[in-house]
């Protein structure tokens, strides 16, 4: 079998994908009921979180509402293809290249297009210190000090993964997603 079906019943294949079949409903879902750092956090902290936190410091920071809307979908591959650790995916290079090109088809689907060489470092940037905060707010130690780079107030608490489901849904209509 080269597909898994999603919750809204749809057959995906993350190698050889049909933009048709990427649905925000799947993404969200998933999204919320995936638990950030391989589960090895204090309690259930999920990428929809994150990915939400990572949305609110870039409007934060004044970065465009098409910014803080890539940084909702950066992870939005992860639904399909699950939340692999930064030391495992390193070493994977054909998962990035499937990551990679399944985001690129996410972000033309609902950003209208790729992102600007400073737009896409804007989003990894927000990521990048966003895991910072979030391994010194979940985890027992600090990985380095770009949480220091984090304007916002991010909400690290434990929330039903359906109101983050719900909060996420919002958040892309908010901010004019298509």
């Amino acid at each position: 079998m080269s597909y898994i079906t999603t919750v809204t019943g749809k057959h995906f294949d993350p190698v050889n994908v049909v933009p048709e079949d990427i649905d925000l409903q799947d993404i969200f879902h998933a999204l919320s009921l995936l638990c950030r750092a391989n589960g090895h956090v204090k309690y259930f902290f999920t990428v929809a979180q994150h990915s939400i936190n990572c949305s609110l410091e870039a409007q934060a920071r004044g970065y465009s509402k098409r910014v803080q809307l890539a940084c909702l979908l950066h992870d939005a591959a992860e639904a399909y293809l699950s939340d692999i650790t930064r030391p495992m995916k390193a070493g994977m290079k054909e998962y990035q290249k499937t990551e990679e090109n399944l985001l690129r088809h996410i972000w033309d689907k609902y950003l209208d297009g790729r992102l600007s060489e400073e737009e896409y470092a804007q989003v990894f940037d927000i990521d990048d210190d966003m895991l910072a905060y979030e391994f010194l707010k979940l985890m027992p130690e600090p990985i380095s000090d770009r949480y220091r780079n984090i304007v916002s107030e991010p909400d690290v608490s434990l929330r039903n993964p359906e109101d983050v489901k719900r909060e996420m849904f919002d958040r892309f209509c908010e901010l004019g997603g298509r």
